[in-house]
Formats: structure tokens, C-alpha cells, sequence
């Protein structure tokens, strides 16, 4: 993001950019401080049809992570086992995926302006604040689940699938991937109001909602001790449940929680 002076630099007199930035700014940090981590770089990002912006203030905004760890530490998926339990963190919103279908749809039904309509939603917020839902931050949660660089794990996790491009089927698939095991989903989370209407009005099917959205979990803890996982995600005010279980064979089913609530396979 570009500092200050490169804003006012742009040759226009509204002050309202630095407002803007000001928001952004202060935002960033809220997140980190919350994810307990140090924002030192960025990163490219895909902009896809974005890269023009939209409205009087439009702005490039990436991201990207420096990380270390402990080889001893790591979760290589290898741990999983046949009868683990599947604990799903619950998520209100889009998280940072699957934003270029939302656009999609609600440009093609509403125009433009879609973000400004309210009387659409059973929430009464507008469609706009709908999509833009602030992500769940379970980094604090993670850490004191698996101990993180150096203290003691206070639970026994075996796999974590992020639950971001791809949905369930592929970043859960990813972590399954090493021991060839496969995954029944049988109590999902209930999707978010803004992924529900998108299936309605985009005639999206479920199979390709999980496939794109995160469908109501953002993150998926594979562990033998669902109550210990759950209880430290209750401590951080997240909610959670048991959706699932490992079992054999490479499939991934769902009990899909969308619209059409079919049993799906992947």
C-alpha cells in the first residue's frame, strides 16, 4: 500500500483518500494484533476484472507471509488417521475466496450498484456489507491448540485444512492426500446468508457452492480429541463442532447444508 505522500501526490484536493487509507490502515493493524503476527511484506495478488477498481477511490491491496517453524512441528497430514475427528470452525462470511462468483452474480442481476441494495436480504443489510463480512481469525486458537513455535500443544491435532480457493473437496483433500484416506462431512455448518442467496439468485448448485465458497467453515481440524479442540476454540469466542470424520478410501462426501441439500461426492 502506498504511503501518505503517494496518495496526495495523485493531483487531487478531496482529502477524503487519506480518510480512506486511514481506515485501511488502522484495520490492517486490528488483524494483526488479533492474528498475534508481524505484517513485514506483500505480494502480487490475481485482480482478475478488478484491476480498474470501482468508485471514487480504487486501490491495489496485497499481502503475503514470511514464515518459520520447527520441523518437529509441522502438520504434513501424515499424522491422520482412519476415525479422526473433523472439527469445523465456524466462518459468517466469504473469508477470501470465491469473491469473483459473488461479483458475477449480483452485477448480472442487480448492475453496478449492487453493493447499496438492502431490500433484498433478510438481515436487512445491504449487499454490499453482506460480502465484505469481516473473516474470523483463528490463529490465536491454532496456537494454543498446537503449542506453535515452542510451548506445550494443550490438544493432539493431526491435520488443519484452511478452508480457502477450492472449498472443502480441495483443501481438505490436500491434507488427506498423504495417507490416501477420504473424509465423511455428515453436519456441516449452516452457510452463510450471502452464499444461500447467491445459489438462489445465481443458480449456483451445491456441488459447485462447496467447490468455490467455504460454506459456513473457514477452518477444519482433523484431531482425536474433538472436545479439547472445541473447548479452546470456545475460549476464544469461535464457534465449532464435530462435522465429520475420516474414514477410508480417497472420497470426500458431503451432507451439503445449501440449497439443494444433496449428499455429494468428490
Amino acid at each position: 500500500m502506498g504511503s501518505l505522500l503517494d496518495v496526495r501526490s495523485l493531483g487531487s484536493k478531496n482529502e477524503s483518500y487519506i480518510d480512506f487509507v486511514k481506515q485501511l490502515a488502522i484495520g490492517y493493524v486490528n488483524a494483526a494484533r488479533e492474528a498475534n503476527v508481524a505484517v513485514v511484506n506483500g505480494e502480487v495478488a490475481e485482480l482478475g476484472a478488478r484491476v480498474s477498481g470501482y468508485g471514487p477511490f480504487n486501490y491495489n491491496w496485497g499481502a503475503g507471509v514470511v514464515w518459520f517453524a520447527r520441523k518437529s512441528r509441522m502438520l504434513s497430514g501424515n499424522e491422520i488417521k482412519c476415525g479422526d475427528y473433523l472439527v469445523g470452525l465456524k466462518e459468517e462470511g466469504l473469508r477470501s475466496n470465491g469473491f469473483s462468483l459473488v461479483r458475477k452474480i449480483m452485477q448480472s442481476t442487480y448492475g453496478n450498484d449492487w453493493h447499496n441494495i438492502t431490500d433484498v436480504t433478510t438481515s436487512g443489510e445491504s449487499l454490499g456489507k453482506l460480502v465484505l463480512h469481516p473473516a474470523r481469525i483463528y490463529a490465536r486458537a491454532v496456537v494454543d491448540m498446537t503449542g506453535g513455535f515452542d510451548n506445550e500443544p494443550k490438544t493432539e491435532v493431526h491435520g488443519i485444512a484452511h478452508i480457502t480457493g477450492g472449498g472443502i473437496p480441495e483443501k481438505l483433500g490436500r491434507i488427506l492426500k498423504p495417507t490416501g484416506l477420504g473424509a465423511n462431512i455428515y453436519d456441516p455448518s449452516e452457510p452463510p446468508e450471502i452464499m444461500c442467496f447467491c445459489q438462489t439468485i445465481g443458480n449456483v448448485t451445491d456441488r459447485e457452492s462447496y467447490k468455490t465458497w467455504n460454506m459456513g467453515q473457514g477452518m477444519i481440524i482433523a484431531t482425536p480429541n474433538p472436545d479439547a479442540v472445541m473447548a479452546i476454540a470456545n475460549g476464544h469466542d469461535i464457534e465449532s463442532k464435530v462435522i465429520g470424520e475420516v474414514m477410508e478410501g480417497p472420497c470426500i462426501r458431503i451432507k451439503s447444508k445449501g440449497l439443494d441439500r444433496e449428499e455429494l461426492l468428490f
